[in-house]
């Protein structure tokens, strides 16, 4: 490799990709066993109660039935860590959907018919799943997800709001909303003797082989996970699901391998949702827009199985200085399904609250709302006081801006029409935190030129087979074609999981030391290298957890234009434009897929996706992509994602940071904001669908 090329930052191809195309890449269904048996579960009809009684009479007679579990004759398990896995131990039933049996039969057709045929009894008890502010059950936490401190305030926002030249008090809602990634949450377990060894559709398969192992009494090095393809997640298969447990507990009973792929429909009750979240937003600034006041509360909701709370006030800590600042958490317990993750949580959902605030101060200002994110442009972290270790919001505003032709924006509402169509441009800004875990890794320099790292990350389609192979050639100095990347098995040096944007940055920081390591002994070595080769391994615990002197997030920008028809309601969105601060971007090709990715992700979260939680019955009505509208192709516009050449030593080897979800966070409120341009009409709940807006239209 010649001293000014770098493998790193190259538009290399993904490595799977043809494999993909042509379907030879495995996914967690398709791996076929002899005797391979198939699983159907059934769930619960009822909102909350008990399971009096299970009648399998019927579905035992269905032809190729081999057998049905209940909580009457289901594999004990140990106490999991997470007590969704609790599974088949008991009846109660804590919400509609909840797992109270399973079917094996030798095809998927028999035990599907088969799960008909279950009948099941309950005791039913009075249930409540309604979710709102002022619910007598709320709560304050101790901590949201992820860690964070589910209260925070310094100074005195009351008092700095209410003595502010201007104020903005407003309230913004988001409904439930769901993963659903193409591949559903899928497993293919099989026993031999005292080993399990397991196929399945995650992101983290080193998490699964713990989890798994404990469950079932069993050492880890007695259980294999694979994960070599996985078709999208989104946060839901960040952890152990229903599937992969079932698959294991059927294929214990049978003696027989068994695929268990949840149904679709049952996903919004069984592998997490983007929790409801409700906000109020206060902002009180100066006559010339300088915020002296920033006070955002959010309440959302949780199930009664366990405590999971969306962390959605938290951007507010890190995005505008103010000397003013509270952001707190309240939640709900309710019969609902578990909350979990999906793509950026809490910044998703909290930034389409800040920034739309955000706008609506511009407008009450008469301020460019570019102009006042940059006037507010912190010098450090408003939360910790701690410099960042590198923050470019204002630079990709500004490069956003240029590109957009943001300069020729009438700043009146309603001032661009095309016939029945009104014509809005809005922008928002974006950020997520720079997570890194520790991660082992281990390089190995083959006789015949070639070298080979091995990790169990877990590719989930963002490419990350072809970005390690990257940073292992960099770390080499060889070219990129001589590196091999083997992922997705237990067997292999352990690593976290795909999620929080920590992957590349997690893995590559292991992969790059197992690497230089490998290069100082190669470099040392004389003669022809054993038929074995030579490896090197890394461990980065101590390293990549090391506590920084440094405030560490990544930043964006979105622009979009769309279009508002006053017939029927419809917002289109016409453009799409981002620009991102991420560190050093390791791949040129699948970033730009990433970002875009998130970006298309973001318009759903804006104009189409949405769930309703039935109060009469306690289910999401919305379960199905019938129902639950993801964006089609027809719905994204010309997107375009663009960043800032950033470097920041203080981030990790690489100098990277995650880009897996900043893409979605921002992109809603600034198609929201583009929305109330174009019509002059404010909206504060998600989605726009048409009857909303024809609605405000009218009023």
């Amino acid at each position: 490799m010649a001293a000014t090329e770098t493998a790193v930052g190259a538009p290399a191809e993904r490595r799977e990709g043809r494999d993909k195309v042509s379907g030879t890449a495995r996914y967690a269904a398709e791996y076929h066993a002899p005797g391979r048996a198939h699983a159907w579960p059934v769930a619960a009809t009822v909102a909350r109660g008990t399971v009096r009684a299970v009648d399998a009479g019927a579905a035992l007679a269905v032809p190729g039935v081999a057998a049905v579990l209940t909580h009457e004759n289901a594999p004990r398990l140990a106490e999991p860590d997470d007590p969704t896995l609790a599974l088949l131990q008991n009846g109660r039933v804590p919400h509609r959907g909840w797992i109270v049996a399973l079917v094996v039969a030798d095809t998927l057709e028999a035990a599907r018919a088969g799960a008909a045929a279950v009948r099941v009894d309950y005791e039913t008890e009075d249930h409540d799943v309604t979710l709102t502010a002022a619910h007598p059950g709320a709560y304050v936490p101790e901590k949201a997800n992820g860690g964070y401190p589910a209260h925070q305030e310094k100074g005195a926002p009351d008092e700095a709001f209410a003595s502010a030249a201007v104020r903005v008090d407003v309230g913004y809602r988001i409904p439930p909303l769901h993963n659903h990634p193409m591949e559903p949450h899928t497993s293919t377990a099989r026993w031999e003797g005292d080993r399990l060894v397991v196929q399945t559709s995650s992101q983290g398969a080193t998490t699964v082989r713990g989890v798994l192992a404990a469950l079932f009494g069993t050492p880890e090095d007695r259980v294999t996970v694979v994960a070599e393809h996985v078709g999208g997640g989104f946060g839901s298969k960040g952890t152990p699901r229903p599937d992969v447990v079932l698959a294991a507990m059927a294929a214990r009973v049978t003696g027989r391998p068994v695929t268990l792929a949840l149904p679709r429909r049952l996903l919004p009750a069984t592998v997490g949702h983007r929790a409801p979240t409700l906000h109020r937003l206060r902002l009180g600034a100066g006559a010339d827009g300088t915020l002296g006041s920033v006070i955002h509360e959010v309440t959302t909701h949780t199930s009664r199985v366990k405590e999971f709370v969306e962390q959605a006030a938290t951007p507010a800590r890190v995005m505008y200085g103010t000397p003013h600042l509270r952001t707190s958490h309240r939640v709900v317990p309710l019969d609902v399904p578990s909350p979990s993750w999906m793509r950026a949580p809490g910044e998703a959902p909290g930034m389409y609250a800040l920034e739309s605030a955000m706008d609506e101060l511009a407008f009450e200002l008469g301020m460019d709302p570019v102009e006042l994110r940059i006037l507010n442009d912190p010098d450090a972290e408003p939360e910790s006081g701690k410099p960042f270790s590198s923050r470019h919001l204002a630079e990709c505003l500004r490069d956003g801006a240029r590109r957009f032709g943001w300069e020729r924006r009438d700043p009146r509402p309603r001032s661009r029409r095309a016939g029945p169509l009104l014509i809005g441009t809005g922008v928002a800004a974006a950020t997520y935190p720079v997570l890194v875990v520790p991660s082992t890794a281990t390089a190995q320099a083959l006789p015949d030129g070639t070298f080979v790292v091995r990790i169990n990350a877990t590719d989930i389609g963002t490419g990350a087979r072809t970005v390690l192979a990257q940073v292992a050639a960099d770390a080499l100095g060889v070219p990129l074609e001589r590196v091999r990347s083997e992922v997705g098995n237990s067997d292999l040096p352990a690593a976290p999981l795909a999620g929080g944007s920590s992957g590349s940055a997690s893995w590559g920081w292991a992969v790059h030391e197992a690497c230089a390591r490998l290069a100082a002994v190669l470099a040392r070595h004389t003669g022809a290298l054993p038929a074995d080769g030579i490896t090197a391994s890394a461990d980065t615990a101590g390293t990549a957890d090391a506590e920084s002197a440094y405030a560490r997030h990544a930043f964006g920008a979105h622009f979009a234009e769309v279009t508002v028809d006053t017939v029927t309601g419809e917002v289109r969105a016409a453009r799409l434009l981002g620009v991102f601060a991420a560190g050093r971007i390791l791949n040129a090709r699948t970033a730009r897929s990433q970002f875009i990715g998130g970006m298309t992700m973001g318009l759903g979260m804006a104009l189409t996706e949405g769930s309703t939680m039935d109060a009469a019955f306690g289910d999401f009505t919305e379960c199905d992509l019938a129902s639950y509208h993801v964006p089609a192709h027809a719905d994204v516009p010309a997107a375009e994602a663009h960043w800032i050449d950033e470097e920041d030593p203080h981030l990790n080897p690489m100098g990277s940071k995650g880009i897996g979800e900043i893409g979605i966070v921002g992109t809603a409120a600034a198609v929201g904001n583009a929305v109330h341009h174009a019509t002059g009409v404010r909206l504060r709940e998600l989605p726009l669908t048409p009857d909303r807006v024809l609605t405000a239209l009218a009023g």
